[in-house]
């Protein structure tokens, strides 16, 4: 049965209240919000141990995301860090259940307050996140849908100054280039130029950290495109004034601070990703 607006409040108040509380005094374990979020967390986890399909256990973390929803808010009200496995796991339990805008505040969160991951995890909190959304970009593509940029481009901000394999940050670099180029019909209606500039940047860095990974043919295309659909300079050749007798060259110039006649506007390269 879900919780009340009353109860779910009440809970969002109390674990705000608690975070700010305990950090830097009492240790986590004493917070008893929290320690009724971890009994649920806990139930959880054997429930997800009894399903074997990938698929249907990020179904299922989608459907019990609400239950700690107040909780988690709370958390990042107070902004107090201290590490917290509700949060920890939860942030990784929104990136399964595709819910990166629920994710991100959590791992800004996370890596602002250098979060520790529990135990039974071997990767870092920044290397957890930006392989995390740089695996589900990728398999999305490859399944044919569309994953949004700003979520890599957020990604790849967030774990900027994060330490991890070259490999795994190559993989956010790649799946960012790709999200440009991935559709059917690019080559006839191809993306703002200033999105094409940042794909092939993109795919060049992910190239560079790791020569496997996989996107030499995106970066052959993106290059072809960038070539093909470049604006046109605004350098114009200027006109020669004419003269009384319609000899070129050899008239009177244009009156100073008039301008260029032949000039073109220079092409506004909108980016395009955010």
């Amino acid at each position: 049965m879900a919780a009340s607006p009353a109860k779910k409040h009440l809970s969002r108040v109390r674990a705000a209240e608690e975070s700010a509380r305990r950090q830097g005094s009492a240790p986590v374990d004493n917070a008893s919000e929290y320690e009724l979020h971890m009994m649920k967390l806990q139930d959880h986890r054997l429930r997800l141990k009894q399903i074997q399909s990938g698929e249907a256990k990020g179904k299922f973390k989608a459907e019990i995301l609400d239950d700690y929803a107040p909780y988690l808010q709370g958390v990042l009200q107070a902004d107090a860090g201290g590490d917290d496995e509700v949060v920890a796991t939860l942030m990784l339990w929104h990136i399964d259940a595709g819910d990166f805008a629920g994710a991100l505040p959590l791992a800004d969160y996370a890596l602002r307050h250098n979060l520790a991951m529990p135990d039974r995890f071997a990767r870092t909190t920044g290397c957890l996140i930006a392989e995390e959304v740089a695996d589900a970009a990728l398999r999305a593509q490859v399944a044919g849908a569309d994953f949004d940029v700003v979520v890599l481009d957020t990604t790849t901000a967030l774990t900027a100054e994060q330490d991890m394999p070259d490999q795994v940050r190559a993989k956010l670099y790649l799946a960012a280039g790709r999200s440009v180029i991935r559709a059917d019909d690019v080559e006839d209606n191809p993306p703002p130029f200033g999105q094409l500039v940042k794909c092939v940047a993109n795919l060049n860095r992910a190239l560079e950290l790791d020569t496997a990974c996989g996107g030499k043919k995106d970066l052959e295309r993106a290059t072809r495109l960038l070539k093909k659909h470049a604006p046109p300079t605004a350098d114009a050749p200027q006109q020669n004034a004419a003269d009384g007798n319609g000899d070129t060259g050899t008239g009177p110039t244009p009156d100073a601070g008039t301008g260029n006649a032949g000039d073109t506007p220079a092409a506004d390269g909108a980016t395009g990703q955010s």
